[in-house]
C-alpha cells in the first residue's frame, strides 16, 4: 500500500505571505501611455551602433565582463559632465540593471533589520518593496496638496524617526513634482544628523525632463558625502528593454555598493548596448526637448478644460480629480488608449507619448469625461 504523500510547506517568509508581484498593466491596445516609456523608438543609426557593439561584445562572450564596468562609468560621467555641467571621476559612478537595482543595492548596503528607511507619500510604489526585501522597516511623511515637500515638516518627519535611508524622487512619481535645491539641502542636513548616520538618495529617473531652471541634485553632491543622485537610461535614452540604471555619489558611498553587488551583475552586452546609446546622446537629448515641449502643450489643454493638473518636470502628466476614477480610466481603455490609475483618489496619470498618441488620449478623454474638444 503506496503510503501517503506529505507535501511539504514552503518557508515563505511570513511578510511575503499572500502579496502579489508588482507591474502595471500590460494590455494590448493601440496607445499606451500608462508607463512613462520613451515613446520614440531608437533610430536607424542608434539601433546599428549597438548591434556592432553588441556583435563585438559576443565574441568575448565566453569570459566573464569587466565586474567593475570602468569604461562604461568613465562615459556614464562624460554624460552627465554635459548634461548638468558636473564633474565626476568614474570611481564616483554606478551602473546596475536599472534603476530598480540600483536602488535595491543602495537598501542591502545602507537598509537591513534595525533599521529605518524613508520616503514622503505620495511617491514611487517600489520605495516600500525594497525595503520589504531588505527587511528594512518603512515609513513615510506627507506631502503637501500641490504635492511639494515642506523642509520644516521634512527635517521634523527625519528627526522622529531617525532614518538610514531617505529616498526623495525629485520629479517624483507619479506626481511629476521637483524639489528646490533648499528643500533638498534641508533634508540633507537634518540626515546628517542622524545618530549613526543617514544617506540620501535623490531619485532623478525622470531628470532630463525638467524644465529649464530647475537644478539636479547632482550639483549638490561636491559637500554631501551622504547624497547620492539616481539615474536611469530607461526614460530619456529610450532603452527600458535595455534595463540600465545608475548613480553618482560619493567614492565612499560607491563603495559601499561593491560589497552587496552580484558578481559580475553588469552583464557584457549590457554594457555594450548603454556605452553605443551614449555616444548618440545629443541626437536623443535633442528628442526630449520635444517631448518636454508635447508635455506642457498636454497640461495646457487639461487646464483650459477645467481639470486639475500637477506641475510637472517629468515624461508624464497627473490629472484629475474624478468623482469615480476607475470608470474614467475603463473608458479610455474601451477606447483603445491605456493610462495609469495611480496616486492619490481621484488622479489618474497619463505618459507624454507622441503627438499622434497624445491626440487619441485628447480625444478619448473628451469623449469619457465629457469635456469640449
Amino acid at each position: 500500500m503506496t503510503a501517503d504523500l506529505v507535501r511539504p510547506e514552503l518557508p515563505l517568509r511570513p511578510e511575503l505571505a499572500g502579496i502579489a508581484p508588482y507591474g502595471a498593466p500590460h494590455l494590448h491596445v493601440p496607445t499606451v501611455l500608462n508607463v512613462n516609456e520613451n515613446p520614440y523608438a531608437p533610430s536607424a543609426e542608434v539601433v546599428a551602433d549597438i548591434a556592432a557593439a553588441v556583435a563585438e561584445a559576443a565574441t568575448g562572450l565566453n569570459r566573464y565582463p569587466d565586474r567593475d564596468f570602468r569604461a562604461l562609468r568613465a562615459d556614464l560621467a562624460a554624460y552627465l559632465l554635459v548634461e548638468s555641467g558636473v564633474g565626476l571621476a568614474p570611481e564616483q559612478v554606478w551602473a546596475a540593471n536599472g534603476s530598480n537595482e540600483v536602488m535595491l543595492h543602495i537598501l542591502q548596503a545602507f537598509g537591513g533589520p534595525g533599521r529605518t528607511a524613508l520616503s514622503f507619500a505620495p511617491t514611487y510604489s517600489m520605495y516600500p518593496e525594497y525595503a520589504r526585501d531588505t527587511s528594512t522597516a518603512w515609513v513615510t511623511g506627507r506631502r503637501e496638496e500641490d504635492f511639494g515637500l515642506d523642509p520644516d515638516v521634512a527635517v521634523a518627519t527625519i528627526e522622529r524617526h531617525a532614518p538610514s535611508v531617505v529616498l526623495l524622487a525629485s520629479p517624483n512619481n507619479p506626481t511629476g513634482t521637483a524639489l528646490p535645491a533648499r528643500t533638498v539641502l534641508a533634508v540633507l542636513d537634518a540626515a546628517a544628523r542622524v545618530p549613526g548616520g543617514c544617506v540620501v538618495v535623490v531619485d532623478e529617473a525622470y531628470g532630463e525632463f525638467r524644465r529649464t531652471g530647475t537644478p539636479s541634485a547632482l550639483e549638490l553632491l561636491a559637500d554631501h558625502p551622504h547624497l547620492a543622485v539616481s539615474r536611469t537610461m530607461s526614460k530619456a535614452f529610450g532603452l527600458a528593454g535595455a534595463r540600465v540604471g545608475y548613480l553618482a555619489a560619493s567614492t565612499a558611498f560607491v563603495d559601499a555598493l561593491t560589497v552587496v553587488r552580484l558578481p559580475y551583475h553588469l552583464s557584457a552586452v549590457t554594457q555594450a548596448t548603454a556605452r553605443a546609446a551614449l555616444r548618440h546622446a545629443p541626437e536623443l537629448m535633442a528628442q526630449v526637448g520635444s517631448l518636454r515641449d508635447e508635455r506642457d502643450a498636454l497640461v495646457t489643454w487639461l487646464r483650459d478644460r477645467g481639470l486639475t493638473v500637477a506641475d510637472s518636470d517629468a515624461n508624464f502628466v497627473l490629472f484629475g480629480v474624478f468623482d469615480d476614477r476607475h470608470a474614467i480610466w475603463q473608458g479610455l481603455l474601451d477606447r483603445g488608449v491605456l493610462i495609469r490609475e495611480v496616486g492619490p483618489d481621484g488622479w489618474l496619470r497619463v505618459s507624454v507619448g507622441t503627438p499622434q498618441e497624445t491626440q487619441a488620449f485628447k480625444d478619448a478623454l473628451v469623449e469619457v469625461a465629457c469635456l469640449e474638444s
